[in-house]
């Protein structure tokens, strides 16, 4: 039996009013309050670009498209997290800690590219991935930005930094780990050529990898690093769709065999090998949060504990 290690983010001040308890400090209310200033900046953000470059973005700058997908992709989630972290739970972000981000975000981003890499490997030994050639002239800026990097850290800070981490302060870490990553899964369902499938894939490769990754390492660079590396990998490096949408990469690439096997349409990600190489570090994960005792258990089994010191998870992220 190992000895209870766990440790969540945030803890409800024990000297707060029953109403603030409920309506300001709960998770469920500080979700709310996440998705309300998230859908009013994604807004405003849509409206100004609109008028800034006419309703349209043809036939303007790589640099410029590339900014405006960075901006769309990570602005909401980012300024909706800083809302919820400093003013209502007033305490330090030391899973998004500045300090933290060179060595964490470079451990993701190796993560990230090994992962996928084995994956195409695997793929090419089983007489699935074929390399055409080469792409002289890639539109890789954009991509860089929106699906690497604004896709890697706000998609993170949603669904780890604040679904994960909110569900697990009340059900737990088991709870919270089905729940995030069967929204992860289902939001991936409206993506072009999404099968069930596919969104079944993305759950339990993705959001069960990532959700275990965010609970040993408690860095949402991490998590981010390992996101964007794949999405890189995937479209910009190998020339596989990402998650459906189009490759433009520098290597031109198709894939051959059952979808099962090849992922189809959809990409890699819905291939049975990358499923597996995933799942397999998940369990690697599961394990070393087990043998930590890391493990948070529902809150009505739990005895109240003091909010962890942010300082102190700053230098276990280091």
């Amino acid at each position: 039996m190992f000895a209870p290690n766990w440790q969540v983010a945030y803890t409800t001040p024990a000297d707060a009013a029953r109403w603030k308890r409920w309506l300001l400090y709960s998770p469920g209310a500080r979700l709310l309050y996440f998705i309300a200033v998230l859908a009013a900046v994604a807004i405003a953000l849509q409206f100004g670009l609109a008028a800034l470059f006419h309703g349209s973005l043809k036939g303007a700058p790589s640099a410029e498209r590339a900014a405006v997908g960075l901006l769309i992709e990570l602005a909401p989630a980012l300024l909706a997290y800083l809302f919820v972290v400093r003013l209502i739970e007033r305490r330090y972000p030391a899973e998004l800690a500045p300090e933290a981000l060179p060595r964490n975000a470079l451990i993701g981003l190796g993560a990230g590219f090994g992962l996928f890499t084995s994956v195409v490997l695997v793929l090419w030994l089983a007489g699935s991935y074929h390399l055409i050639g080469g792409n002289d002239h890639p539109d890789w800026l954009p991509q860089l930005a929106a699906i690497g990097i604004g896709a890697g850290l706000g998609e993170e800070i949603l669904m780890r930094g604040v679904l994960f981490r909110m569900v697990e302060e009340g059900l737990g870490t088991w709870a919270a780990l089905a729940v995030s990553a069967a929204v992860f899964g289902a939001l991936h369902l409206g993506n072009p050529h999404a099968t069930w499938w596919a969104g079944a894939a993305i759950a339990i490769e993705a959001g069960l990898l990532l959700g275990m990754l965010y609970h040993v390492t408690r860095s949402l660079w991490t998590c981010a690093g390992l996101h964007a590396a794949w999405n890189i990998s995937q479209g910009l490096i190998y020339g596989i769709p990402v998650s459906g949408t189009h490759a433009d990469g520098f290597l031109v690439s198709t894939r051959s065999g059952p979808d099962w096997l090849s992922g189809g349409d959809f990409g890699a990600e819905a291939s049975v090998v990358a499923l597996t190489l995933c799942l397999l570090c998940t369990v690697a994960l599961v394990v070393v949060a087990v043998r930590r005792g890391t493990i948070v258990p529902p809150s009505w089994k739990r005895k109240p504990l003091a909010a962890a010191d942010p300082w102190d998870r700053l230098d276990r992220i280091r």
